[in-house]
């Protein structure tokens, strides 16, 4: 057991990881486009809804992930082994060794964009309702909460081995919407499949970030961030770092400037 020095912490790299939540049409994949020409060289698109129509013309590298086995590997790649699993499980050593080649090499990229979260719980559930795990012994049939559960634990892990990625930024993004109880309460949730995933990830990542178009008086409401909570609307919102303010400008480049940067540490 290796103790770390304050010196050496401080100098090591380390990225931010950002969940931006935010309605149908705001502008999430666009988001791509405030990153200059150095830092999109150094982005790796993760495209599973193919949902790129806003960036047909950005020159961004790109990985299209169809089955939850691929998002898998690509989170043990990013991550690296975690030596507190077993060979025969998912993100060891052993599958880390299987899959570092066919993978490719991801070194040269500083910041990868998950688009999106949303697309990424559909393929997990898909998976897990067709898993063995997901049967009921008795009747032989599908058991639906056994495959909810089996998705969560799945998401959670995958969330839990970019976590690992210390270096590099990982951008999530994920379709917003509000909600009525039967008792007539909205609140408004991230849209995922099954509810621990939408429940636990607000502990796993760095910043939660609403973008949406936020009228500040004048009744001509523009697209902001939403950084803190509470906020007078109730989005969810989330700042680990304490470098946002409670709304910012809807710029990517920026927000992992501020959140990233030495000179914004030691300004805060």
């Amino acid at each position: 057991m290796k103790i770390i020095s304050a010196a050496e912490r401080l100098a090591e790299a380390r990225g931010a990881k950002i969940l931006i939540v935010g309605p149908n049409g705001v502008g999430k994949t666009s988001l791509l486009k405030t990153l200059d020409e150095e830092r999109l060289a150094k982005t790796l698109f993760i495209d599973i809804e193919a949902g790129d129509q806003a960036i047909l013309d950005l020159p961004v590298q790109t990985i299209r992930i169809h089955q939850w086995s691929e998002a898998r590997d690509l989170a043990c790649k990013l991550g690296g082994p975690n030596p507190s699993f077993s060979p025969t499980m998912c993100y060891s050593q052993a599958h880390y060794n299987s899959i570092v080649s066919t993978v490719g090499d991801l070194e040269q990229f500083d910041t990868v964009f998950v688009d999106s979260m949303t697309a990424l719980s559909r393929l997990s559930y898909r998976w897990a309702e067709q898993q063995p795990e997901a049967i009921s012994e008795k009747t032989g049939r599908k058991d639906i909460r056994r495959a909810y559960g089996l998705h969560g634990r799945e998401m959670i892990l995958l969330l839990n081995q970019l976590q690992l990625a210390r270096r590099r930024n990982v951008v999530f993004v994920a379709i917003l919407e509000k909600t009525t109880d039967d008792f007539g309460r909205s609140e408004w949730t991230i849209q995922m499949e099954g509810q621990k995933t939408a429940r636990e990830m607000p502990g796993i990542v760095d910043q939660i970030i609403t973008m949406q178009f936020v009228d500040f008086g004048d009744g001509k409401p523009i697209r902001a961030f939403v950084c803190t909570s509470p906020n007078p609307y109730g989005y969810p919102a989330k700042d680990r770092s304490g470098r946002l303010q409670q709304f910012e400008k809807p710029h990517l480049a920026e927000l992992l400037t501020r959140l990233t940067s030495r000179e914004e540490q030691e300004a805060a």
